[in-house]
């Protein structure tokens, strides 16, 4: 699978969380072309706020792994993480994040903040952004437009 499959998977767990009343945001984790964590937001189902995809992907692939480092991984998240996903993915030495939409309220990868990007944190992935990025910010769009209506 390449970077647009694993996008897709991404979109498919965001998929998820739209039917679930959620967020729409999906993360999946790859180490060595494998997929070791998939999920979305469910932090309203778990009343939790902590509950981002990008948190609970990390929590998974780090259990996988058997290491709270992920060196070597790519995450894949449908969204621009905010500045507490960011800082997580700072924490585990993600090696490389992969984002569909932006975030313009939010978003700490460079957008609003740049938390993820910082030189002066010890740990900078390389990120990449605009990956599928219309189909992302028109589910995100959509949930919105429904939630509003």
């Amino acid at each position: 699978m390449n970077d647009e499959g694993f996008m897709r998977a991404a979109l498919h767990e965001a998929e998820k969380a739209f039917s679930e009343g959620e967020i729409p945001v999906g993360a999946v984790i790859v180490l060595e072309g494998s997929i070791i964590a998939a999920t979305h937001n469910c932090n309203r189902a778990e009343q939790n706020p902590t509950r981002h995809a990008e948190m609970i992907a990390i929590e998974r692939a780090a259990a996988a792994v058997g290491n709270e480092r992920l060196l070597g991984c790519t995450l894949y998240a449908t969204k621009e993480p905010c500045a507490m996903c960011a800082g997580a993915i700072i924490h585990a030495r993600i090696g490389r994040l992969v984002i569909g939409a932006r975030d313009a309220r939010f978003g700490a990868c460079g957008t609003v903040f740049s938390v993820c990007g910082d030189p002066r944190m010890n740990h900078v992935p390389e990120i990449s952004f605009g990956l599928l990025a219309d189909e992302s910010a028109r589910m995100l769009q959509d949930f919105f437009r429904l939630r509003r209506g």
